[in-house]
């Protein structure tokens, strides 16, 4: 039985027994306190985790943007639609949640059963105070903080400074954060692999609590994500159509195969075969097709900021916290930038990785995550089914775009 399948299985016990013996106090007290002891482990390693995949993740674009012209492209290409990614998010999830919003009642309770939310001092803050913030006077302070957004920022300047060291030096600071990375992934796997107890505990509390109203959240929750992959998936295809020339219809049997393979492996490079020999079809060269979809696979996922500041929006919404013009920046920024570091992730961490640090910089809580990585394995079809389509298109535009200039 796989991982995913046991955590699957734990929410949904827990949801049962807890609906069950509702009125027994000390157990959800008991419950509540195992819960949050694996929250914090879980959360103990978000920002050493964030910085150091930050620096690594910048890095390697880097050396891959340098690799060559036909590189060079690619990536930019990538960086424009992971932006354009994070910002179709914060357009389209006030829409979707318009269009279909939760079953009443099911935020109050959700609510009341997961945690207190600290409330916004003095509402949302100027544009002002919230640019002059943007830039920390002590880093360390930031991170201490959880004040995401500054932390981001000075990374990301690290991050560039380090690109333009001789390569000895780049080298060495590189693989020094990509050891703390890996280090911190090692802890993360730790507790995940504590998610059944630590899962089936928030579970237990939220059924006690919230009754059977919260499944129909959760399932609301997976259609709502879902719904922001397929929208991607759409967008492959406009991308091929008016990026690469290719039609519709001609560009969909190409990535049928592929896109099978996303189904039913939920892994981007177990379908690199497949889109290799699907934008071979399509005429790409393959010079082109060799080298813009391992790269691709490497350091891109388009689903990524779009989902992940779904995620975040979600739960925003689900808390009810007022999100200013600020917020959405920052959200989005969040969203496209740490993105570039969780790609070579595996899907429970990069879950907890790069979506924590959006939640920060929007101000939501956390420990919804808890509950919501139990259900991931239903959006995350859709975020390897956009993500595979998506690289597809890349490599159709990158060949048009080569073959024009």
């Amino acid at each position: 039985m796989s991982k995913t399948l046991i955590i699957f299985l734990a929410l949904v016990g827990g949801l049962l027994i807890g609906i069950a013996v509702s009125g027994a106090s000390q157990a959800i007290a008991i419950a509540d306190v195992i819960g949050a002891l694996w929250l914090n482990a879980m959360r103990m390693t978000v920002i050493p985790l964030v910085v150091a995949l930050l620096v690594t993740g910048i890095v390697q674009t880097a050396a891959a943007a340098r690799a060559g012209r036909l590189a060079a492209r690619a990536v930019i290409m990538m960086m424009i639609i992971l932006w354009c990614s994070s910002i179709m998010a914060a357009l389209m999830m006030p829409v979707l949640l318009g269009l279909f919003p939760m079953p009443a009642g099911s935020g109050e309770v959700l609510r009341a059963a997961l945690a207190e939310v600290p409330a916004q001092e003095g509402g949302i803050p100027p544009i002002g105070d919230f640019l002059r913030a943007m830039i920390p006077t002590n880093p360390i302070a930031a991170a201490a903080s959880d004040a995401i957004l500054p932390l981001i920022v000075f990374t990301t300047a690290f991050a560039f400074a380090v690109t333009k060291l001789e390569p000895i030096k780049r080298a060495s600071i590189g693989g020094f954060f990509e050891a703390i990375a890996d280090a911190m992934v090692i802890i993360i796997n730790w507790v995940l692999a504590l998610a059944p107890i630590g899962v089936f505990a928030l579970a237990f509390v939220v059924g006690a609590k919230a009754g059977a109203e919260a499944f129909g959240a959760l399932a609301h929750y997976v259609i709502i994500l879902s719904a922001l992959g397929v929208i991607i998936w759409i967008a492959s295809f406009l991308l091929a159509r008016f990026g690469g020339g290719t039609g519709f219809v001609t560009f969909f049997r190409a990535a049928m195969p592929a896109q099978a393979v996303a189904i039913s492996t939920q892994s981007s490079l177990a379908s690199l075969p497949a889109m290799v020999k699907g934008v071979k079809d399509l005429g790409v060269p393959d010079s082109t097709a060799d080298m813009t979809l391992p790269l691709a696979v490497a350091i891109f996922r388009a689903t990524g900021p779009a989902m992940n500041l779904g995620v975040a929006l979600y739960i925003a919404h689900w808390y009810g916290i007022e999100l200013g013009p600020a917020q959405l920046a920052a959200g989005i920024a969040a969203g496209a930038i740490t993105t570039l570091g969780a790609v070579s992730l595996p899907g429970s961490v990069s879950f907890v990785s790069s979506i924590a640090p959006i939640c920060l910089a929007l101000g939501a809580p956390i420990e919804p995550l808890g509950l919501l990585i139990a259900v991931e394995t239903f959006p995350d079809i859709f975020r390897t089914l956009g993500n595979v389509t998506m690289d597809m298109a890349l490599a159709k535009t990158v060949a048009k775009v080569t073959d024009s200039g």
